[in-house]
């Protein structure tokens, strides 16, 4: 019953999420927001409103570890999993330097989780966190480094806009609390860790949609910015979902991610700025590596 309620959470989850990305896009359009700057703060951000609800949701019931535990799982499965099931299907052959920086930025913000172990999760965070990534959000708009490809949805009247963005708030709230407390239930019956959980159970949930999308890109054979996507989700991850989720409670983190998961974090984003720099591109040997190195990870943790 516990994991049929976790389905349903992760399909209202990704449901209200592409509604509430649906409805944001029309309405900027209605009021003459640029495209730009729909595809930065929407289209971009959207794609981490799962990771956003469940983490929210999850510190506010006092389970922090569970919501620490999906973000750093969720970067993990981005990496190594979407990235290795994408590039399988169809090499990423270019390259660009903006990907080149998502990646170091992806190290230092590994770096900057490890050293948060001494300090907690707090609202001075979040508005450091939410300051930082409006500066690089602001970086790459200024040298015209952020796809909007993705901004094709439909138009909608004003009214309904504005209905779909609170249908869509609706799901993610229902979606995450069932999400996040059939979780719960079952690292309980199973006797598993809550931070296990989120790193296996939640994060590959909320990855899901990246998944999907970059199975289908691969198919299709559009896989120029699926590197820059996943890698801007991250950071994304880190800096909105956990900047965001600091305003809403003081936690700090799990001594098990500082001791193995954070640095296999940072140790899988450096395999991808090998890959970059030595191979020029992601080619069909990364992601058969990187799928042998998802699923040994998760036998890894359950261990």
């Amino acid at each position: 019953m516990d994991i049929f309620l976790t389905i349903i959470g992760l399909g209202l989850l990704i449901l209200g999420a592409e509604i509430v990305i649906r409805g944001s896009v029309s309405f900027g359009k209605k009021i003459n927001i640029s495209l730009f700057a729909i595809g930065v703060v929407i289209v971009a951000g959207g794609t981490s409103l799962p990771e956003l609800a469940s983490c929210i949701n999850a510190v506010l019931n006092n389970h922090s570890d569970l919501a620490l535990g999906a973000v750093v799982g969720s970067n993990i499965a981005n990496l190594i999993l979407v990235m290795a099931a994408t590039t399988t299907i169809y090499p990423i052959v270019k390259i660009n330097k903006n990907q080149i920086n998502q990646a170091w930025i992806n190290i230092f913000l590994g770096i900057v989780l490890i050293f948060m172990t001494f300090f907690y999760f707090n609202y001075i965070f979040g508005i450091v966190a939410i300051l930082t990534l409006i500066y690089l959000m602001y970086i790459q708009i200024k040298k015209g480094e952020l796809d909007n490809a993705e901004i094709d949805k439909n138009d909608y009247s004003m009214i309904i806009s504005l209905i779909l963005i609170v249908l869509g708030v609706i799901f993610l709230v229902f979606g995450s609390d069932l999400l996040v407390n059939s979780a719960i239930k079952i690292a309980k019956k199973y006797n598993v860790s809550q931070t296990v959980i989120g790193l296996s159970l939640i994060a590959f949930s909320t990855s899901l949609p990246e998944l999907v999308v970059g199975i289908l890109s691969a198919i299709k054979k559009k896989v120029d910015f699926a590197l820059g996507n996943i890698l801007g989700s991250n950071i994304y991850n880190v800096l909105g979902v956990l900047g965001i989720s600091s305003f809403f409670g003081k936690f700090s983190i799990p001594n098990i991610l500082v001791t193995q998961d954070l640095f296999f974090m940072i140790f899988v984003t450096v395999l991808i700025l090998f890959f970059m720099f030595y191979f020029k591109k992601l080619t069909k040997l990364y992601g058969v590596i990187g799928i042998c190195l998802y699923f040994s990870y998760i036998y890894f943790i359950y261990g």
